[in-house]
């Protein structure tokens, strides 16, 4: 499994105009399953974005989890992270897991998140979504596990 981890003061994610899910500061997290991947893959995941310390503390360091901070977490489902761009011009989709194999485990690495005690929203998984955020920093991270 693959996520984009931004810390942000608000994110939201909107289907059909409509905004589904909103937070305010926290983590946008975008994430995406290649085939293979396991409920492992996204417990180990889940527990590395929600344990990395990105957020400062009064010294003003990065020092702190979103759990520390009692943040917020917007999980978006986005198989373009599995896109092969080494050859060509156009991406390859042939390592992203199966549709419905990767809606099961997004949907429980949105559960190992829960788990956490905070307030996690998503978006919509397999929609076409419009996702608004206000980067903190900005402070940008690709995790794999």
């Amino acid at each position: 499994m693959k996520a984009v981890l931004q810390r942000v003061s608000e994110a939201s994610v909107e289907v059909s105009g409509a905004t589904i899910g909103a937070i305010g500061k926290g983590l946008l997290l975008l994430v995406g399953a290649d085939a293979g991947d396991s409920r492992k893959n996204a417990e180990y995941l889940a527990d590395r974005c929600l344990g990395l310390r990105i957020f400062e503390d009064q010294a003003g360091k990065m020092n702190l989890s979103v759990k520390d901070i009692g943040g917020q977490v917007l999980a978006v489902s986005q198989f373009t992270l599995s896109a092969d761009i080494s050859r060509g011009r156009r991406p390859s989709f042939s390592s992203a897991m199966e549709p419905h194999e990767a809606r099961e485990l997004f949907d429980y690495f949105v559960k190992e998140l829960e788990k956490s005690g905070l307030n996690v929203k998503t978006g919509e998984f397999g929609a076409k979504m419009r996702v608004r955020l206000l980067n903190d920093g900005p402070v940008t991270f690709v995790l794999e596990g």
